[in-house]
């Protein structure tokens, strides 16, 4: 019997999808980050796959980086696609019970601009979702185009070459380069953290205002019969 796993499971698979790419791996590592830095869709494993074919890039064919080279590259271009998308179209392409392109994904993200500024680019990007909506939140704001392409570069570089560093130093452990599944899984937990952090929060926000409505009359009543 042949059991098919779910195509969600393989994304989260850093290690597996860079194989599966063959000798188009950094064809394969660019498409990928483009699409998370650009095209809305932030649930793919751009920290794990970047740390992963750093520390098997020996395996996959190529160097640290080529790997490091290629992903800031993509993810400048998709960085660049979503502040386009953001000045183009605003918060047109949202709604409150959109599955992927959700108003409270925007409005963190927004907020996370508006407290950082330019800074958000640099520090938005190593924050798995948050790294997808930034740009988007950038050109919806109307940024200057030169302020937001320098930010753009040092965040995209500057997240690139970490995280390609790390996964260089991690590959010269013994025990990392032996248990690198463990490795993966706490790397997708860290990152799909700040994922359950916010669902956590728009739900207690969402309990909190039903709850409101329901309180104010009661006490109001109270006040009354005082």
């Amino acid at each position: 019997m042949t059991v098919t796993v779910p195509f969600a499971v393989h994304l989260l698979d850093a290690a597996s999808v860079l194989h599966a790419f063959g000798p188009y791996v950094l064809v394969g590592i660019a498409v990928l980050i483009f699409i998370e830095s650009g095209v809305l869709f932030p649930f793919l494993p751009g920290d794990s796959l970047l740390v992963t074919a750093a520390i098997i890039s020996s395996a996959l064919g190529v160097t640290p980086w080529q790997v490091a080279l290629v992903a800031s590259l993509a993810a400048i271009a998709g960085d660049q696609v979503g502040y386009w998308l953001g000045k183009r179209f605003g918060r047109r392409w949202f709604r409150d019970d959109a599955r992927l392109l959700t108003t409270a994904r925007l409005n963190e993200a927004e907020a996370f601009f508006t407290r950082w500024g330019g800074l958000s680019l640099v520090l938005g990007r190593f924050v798995p979702v948050v790294r997808t909506y930034v740009p988007l939140a950038a050109g919806t704001a109307g940024m200057h185009y030169r302020r937001f392409l320098l930010f753009n570069l040092i965040g995209a570089i500057a997240w690139a070459a970490g995280l390609t560093a790390v996964g260089v130093l991690l590959g010269g452990i013994p025990f990392v380069a032996h248990n690198i599944d463990v490795l993966m899984i706490v790397i997708v937990l860290v990152s799909v953290l700040p994922i359950v952090i916010g669902a956590l929060r728009r739900r207690a926000g969402r309990r909190s205002a039903t709850d409101d409505p329901v309180d104010q009359p009661a006490a109001a009543g109270r006040d009354r019969r005082g």
